[in-house]
């Protein structure tokens, strides 16, 4: 079959850049022709919080891709669109994150659609989507979603969160369900004390990872409260937040000040390249997910890449991935109480190496094959 997928691609950098190089390299695993379109400009910069879009020297995954889409000249659009009916694809995948992208996705679809339908090829448009709803919402959101969902002809969910959203969002939705799969794009774990000597950390510490983009959702403030409580019982723990703030690090910074925690928060908040994330999850005990709200998350996917547990809140579909006393440990509430009473846990009674044999078992699910199965099957399936 062939396949175009419309999304972030290298060089672009961040997650979902990776996502599409995988699911690139998955679908040319099982003999399909796969077009990448990708964008010229993801987001102008003023609307850019970080640093670069952009990967930093050789690090990321290339794959093939034609930059042409402008996410703010629906110009570009149009060509795109044209582009892809040019392809004749028999299914057109959109990884959906932002209704920033709702109208430009829509724009697509529709142009797309009626090119392919003169030459009579009925292609499926599917959104891949991470959220329905975002986390920080702003005006018209609603209506940019519901613009480019109209266009959609069976979506994917990666989470019951999502589900729900998506119900509620479109009731009519035709989607299915199909897990998350692992990042395994950061190469093998490096013995721990190669990690630790790297990053300046004690072989006897006890270390938590708080990995990935750092946004108030994500609760960065939450574990760091929790560790006064923690450092009572275990006064070498160390706790890594390691990821770019969009929003500046001053508040975390004067957090760990005040709590007089100089000494156990490690904080890097440059963007981690993808050759040094193994450093990290090498070094660390556990992930630690102190989240707010969550729909899924592809940091999961990593830590389970490196075969590391993870502590999480209930919120969202994390507690689907994390299986609480299998492959991590779930908190009730995102508060430092609570994330401090599962971490304390998790030493106290010796859990790492029971979790990580549980990390090993459960990530078989979440392979790519099985993924690209899920995707083969909607678009051969009736409309």
């Amino acid at each position: 079959m062939k396949f175009v997928i419309v999304g972030t691609a290298y060089p672009l950098r961040g997650g979902i850049a990776h996502y599409v190089s995988l699911l690139y390299q998955a679908l040319r695993e099982r003999g399909h022709e796969v077009l990448v379109v990708t964008f010229s400009r993801q987001y102008p910069k003023i609307l850019f919080p970080g640093k670069s879009q952009e990967e930093k020297g050789d690090a990321g995954m290339p794959i093939p891709s034609e930059a042409i889409i402008d996410s703010v000249n629906p110009l570009t659009w149009r060509s795109a669109g044209k582009r892809i009916a040019d392809f004749e694809p028999d299914a057109v995948i959109f990884k959906f994150w932002l209704p920033f992208f709702a109208p430009a996705y829509g724009m697509i679809s529709r142009v797309a659609k009626k090119q392919l339908r003169k030459r009579g090829k009925n292609t499926k448009i599917v959104f891949i989507a991470d959220n329905v709803i975002p986390h920080e919402k702003r005006i018209g959101d609603g209506a940019a979603t519901n613009y480019a969902f109209k266009a959609v002809d069976h979506f994917i969910v990666q989470s019951s969160a999502v589900e729900r959203d998506l119900k509620t969002v479109k009731a009519d939705a035709r989607y299915t369900k199909l897990a998350h799969p692992i990042y395994n794009i950061f190469g093998n774990a490096i013995p721990r004390s190669e990690a630790r000597k790297k990053l300046g950390l004690a072989d006897d510490a006890q270390v938590l990872l708080f990995f990935g983009f750092i946004r108030k959702y994500k609760g960065l403030d939450i574990a760091i409260a929790a560790m006064p409580e923690i450092l009572k019982k275990y006064p070498k723990a160390m706790l890594i937040a390691a990821g770019e703030s969009y929003t500046g690090d001053e508040e975390y910074r004067t957090q760990i000040a005040q709590l007089g925690l100089g000494d156990h928060v490690m904080l890097n908040t440059d963007y981690i390249a993808n050759d040094e994330v193994k450093d990290y999850f090498s070094a660390a005990n556990a992930a630690v997910l102190p989240y707010r709200s969550a729909t899924q998350s592809g940091i999961v996917q990593i830590a389970y890449n490196f075969d590391t547990p993870v502590i999480a809140t209930n919120v969202g579909g994390l507690a689907e991935v994390v299986i609480d006393g299998v492959s991590g440990l779930i908190a009730q509430e995102a508060t430092p109480e609570s994330i401090a009473q599962c971490v304390l846990a998790y030493f106290t009674a010796d859990l790492e190496e029971p979790l990580r044999e549980g990390v090993r078992q459960e990530k078989k699910k979440y392979s790519w094959e099985t993924f690209v199965e899920g995707v083969e099957h909607i678009t051969l399936s009736a409309s």
